[in-house]
């Protein structure tokens, strides 16, 4: 409980915590920021992560005068974090998917039949699985595995890992540094981040309402 209570202080006070990061370690911080964007988008059991509130509040930093953060170096470390993170994940998928013991937790949410539906899934629908799934928490981080564990095309993963990393990096970085800084957005921050991960998740939420009403009508 202690854990998920600091969590959740980090994700909805990311702003403070990372200025802290930066009084603390100061250039290093470029190094943290691709660490945690790595892990979250590249290792499917840290899902929970902050990524889009992580980059929304790094560019409203970026623009700070004194700021050791620099928009441009910022944009390249946090989307090569992005690009690598899912590349990774791709690779683990692919090489022990499905070897996952089926009696495990993690082979109850990932198991054979699922991966055939995936792979069928990503067969339809192609790489654009991969560049939705970058605006969707959590999502991100499974959908890089399953694709790998599914045998999805890589050059279609790797395409379209590049142009959602590009996107989601370019809009949420760049949302915060043109407008994180302005007085309603900057006194209310914790209303935003809340906001951000709302609106990430409305795919997720619109894409459930047509399975389940989908099967309905198959019904």
């Amino acid at each position: 409980m202690e854990f998920i209570s600091w969590l959740i202080d980090f994700i909805l006070n990311i702003d403070q915590h990372l200025v802290e990061i930066i009084n603390t370690f100061g250039i290093w911080t470029y190094i943290i920021l691709f660490v945690i964007i790595f892990v979250e988008t590249g290792l499917v059991v840290f899902p929970f992560l902050p990524g889009d509130s992580l980059l929304f509040a790094a560019g409203a930093l970026a623009v700070l005068d004194g700021s050791i953060l620099s928009i441009f170096p910022l944009i390249i470390v946090l989307w090569a974090a992005a690009v690598l993170g899912d590349t990774v994940n791709y690779h683990i998928g692919k090489k022990i998917g499905m070897s996952i013991p089926e009696d495990s937790w993690f082979g109850k949410i990932i198991n054979r039949e699922k991966m055939e539906k995936a792979e069928a899934f990503f067969n339809k629908h192609g790489g654009k699985t991969i560049f939705i799934a970058r605006f969707m928490p959590f999502i991100r981080t499974f959908a890089p595995f399953v694709a790998g564990a599914s045998r999805m095309n890589y050059r279609y993963f790797l395409n379209y890992n590049i142009i959602g990393a590009t996107v989601w990096v370019l809009l949420c970085t760049l949302g915060g540094y043109f407008f994180g800084n302005i007085p309603i957005v900057k006194d209310n921050f914790s209303i935003v981040v809340i906001g951000i991960i709302v609106v990430s998740v409305i795919p997720m939420f619109v894409s459930f309402l047509r399975v389940k009403f989908g099967k309905k009508e198959a019904e």
